[in-house]
C-alpha cells in the first residue's frame, strides 16, 4: 500500500474506534479529505482508494480541481470562508457549503433552479477573522436559512478555539444543536472535527470530520 492509503486507513481506523466508544457506528460518520494546496493527482489516487467526500477552502483552487476531476464523481465540501460575490460560483461545483455565517451570503447563496446543502457556521471564539456566526444570533440566521429557497440546511459547523480543549467546545456545538432543532428538526448534522481533535468530535457526535494532513500528509509549499 502507499503512503496515502495507509494514513487514510489509520485514520478510517481511529474513527471506527471512536465512534464504538460513543456507542455510535461508523456508517453515521462522514470523513471528509481536506485537499487545500494538494495536487490533482492526489485526489484522483483518494479517489481510487474509496474516498468521495473532498473538502476545500478557497474558491479558485477548488473550482479548477472540480473541473479537473469532473469524471470521477466527487463530492466538493466548501469548508472555507466564502465571500457572498463568490457564492453563485461555488453553488455551481460544490454538493455542501460549511461555512453560512451571516444573512447576506445566504441571501447570496439564493437559487430557484437546484438546492445545495448547507451548514450554519458558528462561532466559539471573539475573534471576528474566524468565522461564524455569535451563538445569540444564531436563530435568527437558521430561520433566514429555511426561508431562502436553493438552501437545505444540514445543521452546524464549528472550529473548536486554539488553546482550549476541543471536546467542551463540541459540547457547546452539540447543545446549540439540539437548541435548532426546534426550528429545523431535521438539522441533526454536526461538521466538527479536524486532524488532531476527531475524537473528541465524535464523543460530542460529530456526523462530518473534515481531516487534511493526517491523511495527505504535509501540505506542499503552496508557493
Amino acid at each position: 500500500m502507499s503512503a496515502l492509503a495507509d494514513r487514510l486507513a489509520a485514520v478510517q481506523g481511529s474513527v471506527a474506534d471512536a465512534a464504538r466508544d460513543a456507542g455510535r457506528s461508523p456508517s453515521e460518520i462522514t470523513i471528509i479529505v481536506v485537499t487545500k494546496f494538494q495536487p490533482v493527482s492526489l485526489i484522483a489516487e483518494l479517489a481510487s482508494l474509496g474516498v468521495r467526500d473532498v473538502g476545500e477552502n478557497r474558491h479558485q483552487e477548488a473550482k479548477a480541481k472540480a473541473e479537473a476531476l469532473a469524471d470521477l464523481g466527487l463530492r466538493w465540501h466548501f469548508v472555507g470562508q466564502l465571500q457572498s460575490k463568490k457564492a453563485r460560483q461555488v453553488r455551481a461545483y460544490a454538493s455542501a457549503i460549511h461555512s453560512v455565517d451571516r444573512a447576506s451570503l445566504v441571501d447570496a447563496l439564493r437559487s430557484d433552479e437546484a438546492s445545495v446543502d448547507c451548514f450554519v457556521q458558528v462561532d466559539l471564539t471573539d475573534d471576528p477573522g474566524r468565522g461564524g456566526v455569535a451563538p445569540e444570533g444564531l436563530e435568527a440566521l437558521v430561520e433566514h436559512v429555511l426561508e431562502t429557497p436553493g438552501l437545505h440546511l444540514r445543521g452546524l459547523m464549528a472550529v473548536a478555539p486554539l488553546g482550549e480543549p476541543a471536546r467542551p467546545a463540541f459540547a457547546r456545538v452539540r447543545l446549540l444543536s439540539e437548541r435548532i432543532r426546534a426550528l429545523a428538526p431535521h438539522a441533526t448534522d454536526l461538521s466538527m472535527g479536524m486532524s488532531h481533535d476527531f475524537r473528541e468530535a465524535i464523543l460530542e457526535g460529530a456526523t462530518h470530520l473534515r481531516i487534511g494532513t493526517a491523511i495527505t500528509g504535509n501540505r506542499p509549499d503552496a508557493g
